[in-house]
């Protein structure tokens, strides 16, 4: 008891606590280094821990007891608000404070059988009634659960307010109109803000679907992961949690900024408490956000996918985190754009670009629409594939091989034309004059020639570039594209005897041939070129039957 007239608390005085009870201390407890000098009787009737303690000193007879406690949640300081509760001192619990006091009296063992009400009773009290009923004192109470998570985990407390603001995100706040309790008893019956009791009219307004990702962005990685597994439990919409792991990895993945649809701005708050700034695991990071990302489709989805596996590749992820990331772009490669698949050889590679990355996506990509509707969504991904084979076809590094397997990627149906692939491989030509005829004959196998429009047909017939053999190839088929549309053309007019008909059918093969007799005009004087070439290729073939008998007689 205090003096009378004098209200009971305590005191320091260098390292050493106080009571002013008025009587001379006969038990002393130490915590890093810090003497509290205190009275048996008001601890050992609340806390089991320090009873149990006390039995067993061994000093009894010298009149003080010295007991040291390690690991005390809250230190000092919260071992003093547990001492003051012990002293019949009124303790103020808040959502800062709750989470320490909480594990505090756990750690002590202040539980009912040690005294009615006790510490722990009102604090799991506090928490359930309070904390869990509002989204901005989770956040506060998970906050402060970094200094002790191992004991806040095994009270769950942690779990419960992932669960409660889970919950709260997914609950249909128009139904509703959550959160209510932010504004307490601040609101009347109607639905409207009150100010001293008076109805302002004012009605709360109603919060966006992304009204949380700031607030969650404050967690750190593994707490984010716990909160986006309890949302997956609850059924939330997988658009909404891809949202808010973008937004996550927009503020703390370095370089990803501009692989999102538009800069991460910060939104309003709910919980506005500080959060610690501390240094994130990249690595880390990125394989635990590809593990919790769902299964979604999407341009911006797919960009940010794409914005992953250039992060990756710097980072040196695991090859499981990477195979992920080029099957799920794989999925909707459809929906990528050229500037994403322009990914930097990050390796001791003499390329620019991964082109090896590339194609496994468009395997996986191939392997993903074979049970599906490839002709249509393939026509897409062969016009950025041959785009990116023709922006990479001035890398001078590049190999032949590679170009070819990326050219053999697609199934011949995706590709209703080839001028894209032909656009590409002339191009690689050009950046490569070095490179010998039986290589440049191979890469053009993958061109079909039945496939080329007019235009390229006759970009082909005056390019230098190509070898003999394919241009003679292509002239061939031109021909027989030709010979094939006049033919269809005069049978057509022969099975029709009425002259309205035959004017119906020539207005409509005129033109179907139009393209291919102004090619033939076009041509005209190429024709004696080519047959001149022809010539010459039987003459070398015929030396080179010379040379051959020649050799085989010197050998």
């Amino acid at each position: 008891m205090a003096p009378a007239g004098k209200a009971l608390g305590f005191y320091n005085k260098a390292n050493d606590w106080f009571c002013n009870a008025g009587l001379p201390s006969d038990f002393t407890i130490v915590i890093d280094g810090v003497n509290f000098h205190l009275h048996k009787f008001p601890l050992l009737s609340r806390s089991g821990k320090i009873e149990k303690l006390i039995k067993e000193t061994q000093n009894n007879d010298e009149g003080t007891c010295f007991i040291t406690l390690e690991e005390v949640p809250g230190d000092t300081e919260g071992f003093l608000v547990a001492v003051k509760f012990c002293y019949g001192v009124h303790v103020e619990l808040t959502p800062k404070n709750v989470v320490m006091v909480y594990c505090l009296a756990d750690y002590l063992e202040m539980i009912d059988v040690y005294g009615d009400d006790n510490l722990f009773s009102k604090a799991e009290r506090y928490f359930h009634k309070n904390v869990l009923k509002n989204w901005k004192d989770c956040m506060v109470a998970l906050e402060t659960c970094e200094n002790f998570v191992k004991r806040a985990d095994d009270l769950q407390i942690i779990c419960k307010c992932l669960n409660a603001m889970s919950a709260m995100v997914c609950t249909d706040s128009s139904l509703f109109g959550w959160p209510m309790m932010m504004y307490g008893r601040l609101q009347s019956p109607g639905g409207s803000i009150l100010w001293n009791g008076i109805d302002t009219g004012a009605r709360i307004q109603s919060l966006e679907s992304d009204w949380w990702f700031d607030d969650a962005s404050r967690l750190g990685v593994g707490l984010f992961e716990r909160f986006t597994k309890a949302l997956e439990a609850k059924g939330i919409q997988p658009e909404k949690l891809t949202g808010a792991i973008m937004y996550y990895c927009g503020k703390f993945l370095h370089g990803l900024g501009r692989w999102q649809d538009g800069p991460v701005t910060k939104t309003k708050s709910i919980a506005n408490f500080n959060s610690k700034s501390g240094t994130i695991d990249q690595r880390l990071l990125l394989e635990t956000v590809v593990q919790l990302l769902p299964q979604t489709k999407g341009k911006s989805v797919c960009r940010f996918l794409l914005g992953l596996l250039r992060v990756g590749l710097i980072l040196g992820v695991n090859d499981k985190c990477q195979e992920s990331l080029e099957r799920r772009i794989g999925m909707q490669l459809n929906l990528a754009t050229l500037d994403g698949l322009m990914i930097p050889s990050y390796s001791d590679s003499d390329t620019l670009y991964n082109t090896d990355c590339v194609e496994r996506i468009i395997n996986y990509f191939c392997t993903c629409e074979e049970t599906g509707s490839i002709t249509i969504l393939s026509k897409d991904v062969s016009k950025l594939v041959d785009s990116f084979m023709a922006e990479i076809a001035s890398d001078v590094n590049l190999k032949p091989d590679k170009l070819y397997a990326l050219a053999q990627a697609l199934p011949e149906v995706s590709r209703s034309l080839t001028d894209g692939l032909y656009r590409a491989l002339d191009l690689y030509f050009e950046a490569h004059p070095w490179l010998p005829e039986k290589e440049k004959e191979q890469l053009c196998h993958a061109i079909d020639c039945k496939k080329l429009s007019v235009d390229a047909c006759a970009h082909v017939s005056q390019n230098k570039r190509l070898p003999l053999r394919f241009v003679l190839q292509v002239l061939f088929f031109e021909q027989i594209h030709m010979k094939t549309a006049l033919t269809d053309y005069l049978n057509m007019l022969n099975t029709e005897s009425t002259p309205t008909g035959s004017m119906a059918i020539g207005s409509t093969m005129a033109s179907r041939i139009d393209g291919w007799v102004s090619l033939v005009r076009e041509n005209k004087g190429l024709r004696v070129e080519m047959e001149r070439l022809t010539a010459r290729v039987h003459e070398l073939e015929a030396e080179l039957g010379k040379m051959r008998q020649q050799i085989k007689r010197i050998s």
